[in-house]
């Protein structure tokens, strides 16, 4: 699978993955250079950032995928809600899956797909939202937000290398374009995540911090019926299906409950067709639960086979474990 290619690559100390690497560094150099560039331009003005048509809050990363954009976005939108804000979530929608998640977890809540992020919110005032969350939307400069969380993955962090000797779209120093860092987390510990974010911190002196931890919550059906605890996972066979940024974070947190698991991971935003669905529906016909995330079961229910065994998701909880006193004061500026 391309994705455990790019994984191997990227980290893996093997003699082989060690030169590709040095291989495709110097198009790293090359390609952090005209970053470097491009933020200088916007920087000095030489790029115009575009004032948006209603205050505006972005959720990015400085890598590809994995660091849980969709989940905290999502959460974020639930918040301002809450606070009596009209939200509404603005993204490129690559890979089809994104939308659909957001539907499903804020049904009420008006989902604008567009490439251009300033037009994107213009169609969002248009549909009598009082604030925009931009998902993915660090590295969008064009677009003048009001405040920039960048997120870092604690499980998938490691030495900076530019695309396309790594993963990272822009270096750490590009934190000091953020007003607040917060570290994600599914399996790492928290001490690990509390170290990155010590880290992270010295590259955005100016910006506040926290500790995001994507738990797991339950095993939510496809379609009707009651979710199941993740308890019944215990030394059960599980086919996990996967098609995202990091599926071994995913794997682990099912091996973390007890489950014996049987990885099929795909192509971050993957479209699954009829035919895979049905060898995957063959493949898990001797496993206990077939288990996927939110992201997957949006577009692999669609071709599940009746006949098949039942399609579980993992729902996940957001469980802020530090820097909840920013984010409240961050929700109640765009409430308000």
């Amino acid at each position: 699978m391309r994705e455990r290619f790019l994984d191997y690559v990227w980290e893996s100390g093997g003699l082989s993955a060690r030169a590709i690497r040095a291989i495709l560094t110097p198009v790293g150099w090359a390609y952090g250079a005209v970053v470097r560039l491009r933020n200088r331009a916007y920087d000095l003005g030489w790029l115009a950032s575009v004032p948006l048509a209603l205050p505006t809050i972005s959720v990015g990363n400085l890598t590809v995928g994995g660091t849980g954009k969709t989940p905290v976005s999502a959460w974020l939108v639930s918040r301002l809600r809450t606070a009596g804000a009209r939200p509404s979530i603005v993204l490129r929608g690559y890979g089809g899956d994104e939308p659909l998640v957001h539907k499903r977890l804020n049904p009420a809540t008006p989902i604008i797909v567009n490439a251009n992020r300033v037009r994107g919110v213009e169609q969002a005032k248009a549909a009598h939202a009082t604030v925009a969350v931009l998902d993915d939307g660090f590295q969008h400069r064009r677009a003048k937000r009001n405040a920039d969380i960048v997120l870092l993955s604690a499980d998938r962090f490691g030495p900076v290398r530019t695309l396309p000797a790594g993963p990272w779209r822009e270096p750490l120093t590009a934190l000091a374009r953020a007003q607040m860092v917060i570290v994600t987390r599914k399996y790492a510990s928290p001490l690990r995540a509390r170290e990155l974010l010590s880290h992270a911190m010295r590259f955005a002196p100016n910006a506040s911090g926290g500790v995001i931890h994507l738990s797991m919550d339950a095993l939510m059906p496809w379609g009707s019926g009651p979710s199941r605890s993740l308890d019944g996972l215990s030394g059960r066979t599980v086919l996990a299906i996967s098609a995202i940024g990091d599926p071994r974070a995913f794997e682990s947190q099912l091996r973390s409950v007890g489950g014996k698991v049987d990885g099929a991971a795909f192509p971050d935003h993957h479209r699954f067709s009829r035919s895979e669905a049905e060898e995957l529906a063959q493949r898990a016909a001797n496993v206990a639960y077939v288990v996927c995330t939110l992201k997957d079961a949006v577009k692999l229910a669609l071709f599940w086979p009746r006949e098949a065994p039942p399609l579980w998701y993992l729902s996940q909880r957001v469980i802020v474990e530090s820097g909840g006193e920013s984010l409240g004061r961050l929700v109640a500026d765009f409430a308000h």
